[in-house]
């Protein structure tokens, strides 16, 4: 394939792809202040002649790249001169990659988008789309203290109900857990916000009040999961692997207290680390 003419490219200033964020880290006995590199997550809006294709959370890297390769696997070109021009539109919500194709390509777009099933965002700017991806989430109650220990024994309950990933090792899962009841529930799915909302669909229909746990994830916890979190009122998330940037921003925001890189007995906690206590003090009346 042939290089799209540089010309027709314009190229603003996205968000860098990481930054440096902090946390307390458990490790072995001591809880000390720690730096890791978080990937960014930012909201891409592609528009095609003014028409809201999709919005993904993604790094925001490489997007003329980006742009160029979603338009040829999703069949709106076949090689890159076929754009007549990209752009690159940072906003404050997220980032547009605009993509204007010539009259016939234009043609065919728009009769395909009038047989797409579902709903269109807006036709000048993808600004309603990634309103709706960076939307925000409603606060949590602020009540909810669990023990460090409590982390540990929580994310090793959950292997036990991994039926699914056992047979596969190809799913996510996530769970919910109490320090009085142990493991409530588990769902399973290939995508980690299936998987997330299986579970809340699990717990409403049982009766079961997200505040009084931990939510417990296999995945990476990205924008959408503390999104999902904090909507079924979870004061902790505990997560196997690193959040990204967007998710810690958004859980201080939203009074979440957000854990990851859990290992065995070590873990980092990114967000409101007054939830995670060495002992909780039973009252007595």
């Amino acid at each position: 394939m042939s290089d799209l003419d540089s010309d027709s490219i314009f190229v603003a200033a996205p968000p860098p792809p990481a930054v440096s964020v902090e946390c307390l880290a458990q490790r072995g006995k001591d809880l000390v202040r720690s730096v890791r590199a978080a990937p960014e997550e930012t909201a891409i809006a592609f528009t095609f002649n003014g028409i809201t294709h999709a919005v993904m959370m993604a790094t925001p890297a490489d997007l003329e790249d980006f742009g160029v390769g979603f338009a040829l696997t999703e069949g709106l070109i076949e090689k890159p001169a076929d754009i007549s021009s990209l752009e690159i539109i940072p906003t404050e919500l997220g980032v547009e990659v605009r993509i204007w194709l010539p009259e016939d390509r234009g043609e065919t777009y728009s009769a395909r988008r009038r047989s797409m099933a579902g709903p269109t965002g807006c036709g000048l700017c993808g600004i309603e789309s990634l309103s709706e991806a960076m939307r925000f989430a409603p606060a949590v109650p602020r009540a909810g203290v669990f023990e460090r220990g409590d982390i540990v024994k929580a994310m090793a309950s959950i292997q036990a109900g991994q039926a699914l990933n056992a047979q596969t090792h190809a799913v996510h899962a996530a769970a919910f857990w109490t320090p009085a009841g142990g493991l409530i529930a588990l769902r399973e799915d290939v995508g980690r916000h299936n998987a997330l909302d299986k579970l809340a669909g699990a717990l409403c229909r049982g009766g079961v009040c997200a505040s009084g746990g931990l939510v417990l994830l296999t995945s990476r916890v990205s924008i959408e999961l503390i999104q999902k979190a904090a909507r079924m009122g979870a004061p902790v998330i505990a997560a196997v692997s690193a959040p990204t940037a967007a998710a810690i921003r958004l859980a201080e925001d939203c009074g979440v207290t957000l854990i990851a890189v859990v290992r065995g007995a070590d873990f980092e906690i990114f967000t409101h680390p007054e939830r995670i206590v060495d002992r909780v003090i039973a009252n007595v009346a």
